[in-house]
C-alpha cells in the first residue's frame, strides 16, 4: 500500500497537461509506458538488494556496501532531498486544487483579491504539519492512514479510467484526437519523460521499511515490482481517458497549450463527465493521491535522514527516538523543516523537476550497487529474489537515466542547480564532518579478543632504539600463523620512522553454513599466529592485537582499519593462487581498491634481510611518493642507497631527478645515496625484472589504471609483482577522497 500510495501521486495529473503540450497525445501514451518500464528496470535493481540487505535506510545502505562511505553518504543525502522535495511538490498540489475548488465553489474571491497564492502556501504548510504529525505516531498510525487514502485514490484514478475506456468503445470518433501522434519528435518527448519522472518514484519507500517489515526478504521485492506494474497500467488508462475526453474541432495539444498545466487534467475530467461531476471527482482524486504520497514521502525522508545520524554520518541527534512513540523525532523534524521551505518557496514545476533529477541521480547508483555487489558478494549473501537476465536491465537503467537527467535540465535549470549544490554540500559535510566521525558497522565485523601490550624488553641488535610513539597507526594483517614472523622487521623499520603505533590483526574467516555465534572454535589457529608474532614486538614498541570473525576476509580487513582509524595497513602477500577474476588475489584485490588508508603489501621480505640495493620503478603515479619513501626507510641505515628506475616513454613525460627532488622531506636516508637510472625500452615489464635482478628489494606502487580497464589486462606493478622473483613491496597511496568516476572510468 505504501508503494502504491507513493507513487500514485498528484505528479500524475500535472504531468498529463506537460506531456499533452509538449509531446502531444501519442507522446503522452509513450511517456506514461517508457517511464514505466525504466521504473521497472531499477525497481527489479531495488527488489533484489531489499530481498539480501533488508535494512533501514535502502539505498543508503546499498551504496555503503557496494561502494563504501562516501557514496553511501551521498546517496542518503540525495535520497533525504529528492522525498523532502517531492513531499513539498504534492503538498503544493494538494492546496492548489483544494484552495482553487474551495475558492469557486463558495465564491471566496481569493482569484480576484490576490489572496490566492496565500492561501495555497498556509494550506500547503498545514497538510504537511498534518502528515508530519501522523507519522510521529508511528508505522502503524502511519500505515492505517496510508492505507485509507491509497485506498480511495485508487478508487478514484481507476474510475477516471474505466470511463475514458468506455467513453472510447461508445465513441470511436475520439479515437481521433491521437492525431498528430507525437508532433514534437523523440527528443521533446525525452523531455516531458524527464519533467514527470516523479510520477514513477515511490517503490524504493518500501526498502526504507525493511526494519519493520514482516518477512522482509519475500514480501519488500513483491510489493516492488506489483507496485510499478499497477501504477504503469493505472497511468496508462488515465492518460487515455485525459485523450479521449474532448470532443469537437481542433488538436487536443492545442487546447492544452492554452490551459494552466497544472489544471488541464482538471480540464480533460470535467470534459468527459457530466457537468459538476468531473470537478468534485477530480478534486477527490487529487487530494487522496496528494496526500498519500506526500505521506509515503515524509517517511522515505525520515527513514533516510535517521540512517544518517544512525551511523553518525550527520550528527547522532537525528538518530534520536522519541520514548512514547518509538519513532525518530528529531530526524521527522529535519525532514518537516525541507518540505515546509520547498512548499512555500518553489512553484510546482521546479519542485517537480528538483525531486526527479535526484531520484533519477539516486537510482543510477543504486543500479551500479546492484551489479557490483552481485558481482563482489552474491555467493556471500542472501536473496530473496535474484533478477533475470542480469546485468542487462541495470544497465538499460542507466542509460535511460542518465538520458532523462538532460531533459530535466532542459525544463528547470534552477532544480538542477540546486540539486548540485545540494551534492556539493554533502561532499563538504562528508569530508569536513562525517568522514572522521563514522564507526564501522556492527554487521561489518565482529571482535573476538582485544589486548593490548606494552615494551618491557631490550630490542634487537639490527635496530636502533625508537622514539616514543605518537598518534600515527600501524595495522599488520596477519593471514598465515607460519609466515606471521615474516612482517616482523619491516614492520618495525616503518612504525619507527613513522612513530607509529602498532596493531596486530587477524581475520577468522566463518563458513557460510556456521553461525556467527560459534565462531569461536575457529580463532585458536590465528591466535597462535598473534602471539608468536607478539613476542617479537611487545618488547619493542606498544602494541595491540585484535582477532575478529568475518564472512569475508578483504571485508573484514577494511573494516578494521576504519574502525581503528589505521594511517597504513601492513599485509603479507605470496603470489596469485590461481583466481582469474583478481589480478593479485581476492584478498588482495579488495583491500588495495577499498582500504582507506595507505597499504603496504609485502612479498618474500621475511628474515632477517639487509636491503643495500633497492630499486623503485616509477612513471609518476599518484602511489610513487610512497613507494620512495618506503623504500628510503627499508634501505639499509648505513650503505643502504635506493635507485629510482625509469623505462623511458616517448608518450608520457617524466624526470625522475625532479621527482626525487619534490619529495626530498619525505626521504629517510641522506639524498646522496638516492639515484636515478632512465632506460630505453621495448617492453617496461621485462626492462624492470632485469634490472631487479641486481638489487636486493623493489619497492612499487600499484597502478593508477582505472579498474575497467585492469578487467581486461593486468598493469604493470602487478605483472611484475607476480613475476619478480626478487623480495617485493608493493604501495597503494590513500590519496585523500577521490573522485569515484576516475577510479572506475
Amino acid at each position: 500500500m505504501m508503494g502504491l500510495g507513493m507513487m500514485i501521486g498528484a505528479g500524475v495529473f500535472v504531468g498529463i497537461g506537460l506531456s499533452i503540450e509538449g509531446a502531444g497525445p501519442g507522446g503522452l501514451m509513450l511517456t506514461m509506458a517508457l517511464n514505466g518500464l525504466i521504473a521497472l528496470f531499477t525497481a527489479m535493481s531495488f527488489a533484489e538488494l531489499s530481498s539480501a540487505i533488508p535494512r533501514a535506510g535502502g539505498a543508503y545502505n546499498f551504496a555503503r556496501i557496494g561502494f563504501g562511505r562516501p557514496v553511501s553518504f551521498i546517496s542518503g543525502w540525495m535520497e533525504w532531498l529528492a522525498s523532502s522535495a517531492a513531499g513539498g511538490f504534492y503538498a503544493i498540489v494538494f492546496a492548489t486544487y483544494t484552495v482553487g475548488f474551495m475558492d469557486d465553489m463558495f465564491s471566496l474571491g481569493l482569484r480576484a483579491s490576490g489572496y490566492r497564492a496565500y492561501a495555497v502556501r498556509a494550506v500547503a504548510i498545514l497538510v504537511a504539519a498534518f502528515f508530519i504529525f501522523i507519522n510521529y505516531r508511528g508505522s502503524g498510525e502511519t500505515g492505517r492512514w496510508g492505507a485509507f487514502f491509497t485506498l480511495g485514490q485508487m478508487a478514484f484514478v481507476l474510475t477516471i479510467g474505466a470511463v475514458g475506456i468506455v467513453t472510447a468503445i461508445l465513441r470511436p470518433d475520439r479515437l481521433a484526437n491521437f492525431h498528430p501522434f507525437m508532433p514534437g519528435g523523440w527528443w521533446k518527448l525525452l523531455g516531458t519523460m524527464g519533467v514527470i519522472y516523479v510520477a514513477f518514484e515511490g517503490f524504493e519507500v518500501i526498502a526504507q521499511a525493511g526494519d519493520e517489515t514482516v518477512e522482509p526478504r519475500r514480501n519488500i521485492p513483491k510489493a516492488m515490482l506489483y507496485s510499478v506494474m499497477i501504477v504503469t497500467l493505472t497511468y496508462c488508462a488515465v492518460a487515455f481517458a485525459s485523450v479521449v475526453a474532448f470532443s469537437g474541432t481542433g488538436s487536443i495539444q492545442q487546447w492544452f497549450s492554452g490551459a494552466d498545466k497544472i489544471e488541464g487534467f482538471k480540464k480533460a475530467v470535467e470534459a468527459l463527465l457530466p457537468a459538476g461531476w468531473g470537478s468534485l471527482l477530480v478534486v477527490l482524486a487529487v487530494v487522496f493521491s496528494s496526500t498519500s504520497a506526500l505521506n509515503a514521502t515524509v517517511f522515505s525522508a525520515t527513514r533516510a535522514s535517521y540512517a544518517l545520524g544512525r551511523d553518525r554520518m550527520l550528527p547522532h541527534g537525528l538518530a534520536r527516538i522519541s520514548p512514547k512513540r518509538r519513532t525518530p523525532s528529531a530526524a521527522l523534524a529535519m525532514t518537516g523543516v525541507i518540505i515546509f521551505i520547498v512548499a512555500v518557496t518553489f512553484n510546482p514545476k521546479d519542485a517537480a523537476a528538483m525531486a526527479s533529477i535526484m531520484f533519477l541521480l539516486l537510482f543510477f547508483l543504486v543500479n551500479l550497487c546492484v551489479i557490483r555487489i552481485r558481482r563482489n558478494m552474491g555467493d556471500e549473501l542472501e536473496y530473496g529474489y535474484l533478477m533475470p537476465l542480469f546485468p542487462l536491465f541495470p544497465i538499460l537503467a542507466i542509460v535511460c537515466q542518465a538520458a532523462l537527467c538532460g531533459g530535466i535540465f532542459e525544463e528547470s535549470k534552477i532544480a538542477v542547480i540546486i540539486a548540485a549544490a545540494w551534492v556539493a554540500a554533502g561532499a563538504l559535510i562528508y569530508g569536513l564532518y562525517s568522514r572522521s566521525r563514522i564507526p564501522a558497522a556492527k554487521h561489518e565485523i565482529q571482535a573476538l579478543d582485544d589486548q593490548a601490550h606494552l615494551p618491557a624488553a631490550p630490542e634487537p641488535a639490527w635496530v636502533a632504539p625508537a622514539a616514543p610513539r605518537g598518534e600515527y597507526r600501524i595495522m599488520v594483517a596477519v593471514g598465515n600463523p607460519d609466515n606471521a614472523l615474516e612482517m616482523v622487521q619491516t614492520t618495525y623499520r616503518l612504525s619507527g620512522a613513522k612513530d607509529a603505533r602498532v596493531e596486530l590483526l587477524h581475520m577468522v574467516p566463518v563458513p557460510d553454513q556456521v553461525p556467527l555465534s560459534d565462531a569461536e572454535q575457529y580463532m585458536f589457529a590465528g591466535k597462535e599466529g598473534i602471539i608468536e608474532t607478539m613476542l617479537y614486538l611487545a618488547p619493542l614498541f606498544p602494541i595491540s592485537t585484535t582477532l575478529r570473525y568475518c564472512r569475508n576476509i578483504a571485508r573484514g580487513i577494511v573494516s578494521a582499519v576504519r574502525e581503528k582509524k589505521a594511517d597504513m595497513l601492513i599485509m603479507g602477500w605470496h603470489g596469485p593462487r590461481g583466481a582469474r577474476a583478481f589480478n593479485l588475489g581476492s584478498t588482495v584485490d579488495p583491500v588495495i581498491e577499498r582500504s582507506p588508508c595507505d597499504v603496504v603489501m609485502l612479498k618474500n621480505c621475511g628474515g632477517d634481510r639487509q636491503f643495500r640495493r633497492v630499486l623503485v620503478p616509477l612513471a609518476g603515479g599518484p602511489n610513487g611518493p610512497l613507494a620512495l619513501e618506503v623504500a628510503s626507510i627499508l634501505a639499509d641505515k648505513d650503505k643502504g642507497e635506493v635507485v629510482v628506475f625509469t623505462a623511458a616513454d616517448p608518450k608520457r613525460a617524466f624526470d625522475p631527478a625532479q621527482f626525487v627532488a619534490d619529495n626530498r622531506d619525505r626521504l629517510a636516508m641522506p639524498a646522496d645515496r638516492i639515484h636515478t637510472k632512465i632506460v630505453a625500452a621495448e617492453s617496461t615489464v621485462e626492462a624492470i625484472l632485469g634490472e631487479a635482478e641486481d638489487y636486493d628489494l623493489v619497492v612499487i606502487g600499484c597502478t593508477e589504471q582505472p579498474l575497467l580497464h585492469k578487467v581486461t589486462r593486468a598493469s604493470v606493478p602487478e605483472t611484475v609483482a607476480r613475476m619478480c622473483r626478487k623480495p617485493l613491496v608493493m604501495v597503494k597511496s590513500s590519496g585523500g577522497i577521490r573522485s569515484w568516476l576516475q577510479r572506475w572510468i
